[in-house]
């Protein structure tokens, strides 16, 4: 602080003012009060720069304390950072270690969910309802008996299959698969109502013929009297039956008695049965009878043989083309066989007469339908597997 101006007061030494007028009192009275007032002044200025060095003491104080706590504090600052690097540097430990574990985690997480993933479907597998099975069941069952119906011509295979299908529905008792016993209902009847070739029943008809073409007599064969002349032969029978009962030796004269008499009962009636053949056989020595086919009639002996071997090969191909399923084929082979049957052996015969018969039956039933799908049963079993 600057000091207050004081006004121009000229003091003058003690000797200059004892050297000084006495008529000069007045001028006297104002030094005084001049001085006083300087002398408060240099009071107050003494006090003033007394209490600005109590202040500036109090401000250095201050200072010092502030500087002290300053240094303080930077002190616990750098002992809090370098603790503070510490702990960062253990966070950042620890932070690796944790990513580390979480990948092993995350690894180990993938893994489970893998394999929850494959016992799920394990699960489902093995948990597939019952109702998913049985269709399953009767759409594998259905297709297998297409393919045997197919394979034998027959349809019974598939009609098998669906009734035992339908049975099974019903003791399953599930609503959602009445449409699909309803379809098969409608594939039953729709499959009885095909006229079907049995392939086994033919065979077995074309079997029996082949075993009787040796037996059928032709056109311009004489007439077989061998039946009557094994009728002829059979009393031999009661010799064996006399021999059979021959008499002890204490009743022989009996027994010569009742051989005798057996004898001649057998003599009588063996001139009976030799009378009666040679009557049968001389009827026939002379023969009158139409033939329609002259080719019948002068058909020689010695080519009667090949005539059977031909129509026994005819059969055989008739045969083969019903095994083949070649229906078209199997009729012309029996159309002709029933031709040359017709035309070369005699239609008059009971065995002639039965083989057109069977040759007539056989050409009716060779007539094959297209064997029926069950396309309504596989596509109900298809919308009752899609429906679970």
């Amino acid at each position: 602080m600057s000091e207050p101006e004081k006004d121009p007061v000229i003091v003058s030494s003690p000797a200059q003012a004892a050297s000084a007028p006495v008529d000069a009192p007045a001028a006297a009275v104002p030094t005084r009060g001049t001085g006083r007032l300087s002398a408060w002044m240099a009071w107050l200025a003494l006090a003033l720069a007394a209490g600005a060095l109590a202040w500036a003491a109090s401000l250095a104080q201050r200072l010092g304390q502030t500087q002290e706590t300053m240094a303080r504090r930077s002190a616990d600052t750098l002992t809090e950072a370098a603790a503070a690097r510490t702990l960062a540097q253990q966070a950042e430990s620890q932070s690796k270690e944790l990513a580390a574990r979480l990948g092993v985690a995350e690894l180990r997480l993938s893994e489970v969910s893998l394999q929850r993933s494959q016992l799920e479907e394990l699960m489902l597998s093995v948990s597939r309802s019952r109702d998913d099975s049985l269709v399953q069941d009767l759409e594998a069952a259905v297709r297998l008996a297409v393919q045997q119906s197919q394979l034998t011509g027959s349809a019974q295979p598939l009609i098998s299959a669906l009734q035992g299908a339908e049975q099974r529905i019903e003791r399953a008792a599930q609503p959602r698969l009445n449409p699909v016993q309803r379809a098969i209902a409608r594939d039953i009847e729709r499959l009885r109502a095909a006229e079907l070739v049995d392939v086994p029943a033919l065979v077995t008809r074309i079997d029996e013929l082949l075993r009787h073409v040796d037996d059928w007599p032709l056109r311009n064969a004489p007439l077989l009297v061998t039946d009557t002349v094994v009728v002829a032969a059979e009393p031999v029978s009661d010799t064996s039956d006399a021999q059979q009962e021959t008499p002890l030796p204490e009743e022989a004269a009996n027994a010569l008695t009742r051989g005798w008499a057996r004898f001649n009962a057998w003599r009588s009636e063996a001139m009976a049965r030799w009378w009666a053949h040679v009557r049968e056989s001389s009827s026939d020595l002379v023969r009158v009878s139409r033939i329609d086919q002259p080719e019948a009639a002068l058909l020689a002996p010695e080519q009667s043989f090949f005539l059977r071997e031909n129509l026994k090969l005819t059969l055989l191909n008739a045969r083969l083309g019903l095994l083949g399923r070649q229906f078209d084929t199997a009729r012309a082979d029996i159309q002709k066989t029933r031709a040359l049957v017709q035309r070369y052996f005699d239609d008059q015969a009971v065995s002639t007469r039965l083989a057109l018969q069977t040759l007539a039956q056989l050409e009716v039933d060779m007539r094959q339908d297209t064997l029926p799908r069950p396309d309504e049963t596989l596509g109900a079993l298809a919308v009752a597997a899609s429906g679970r």
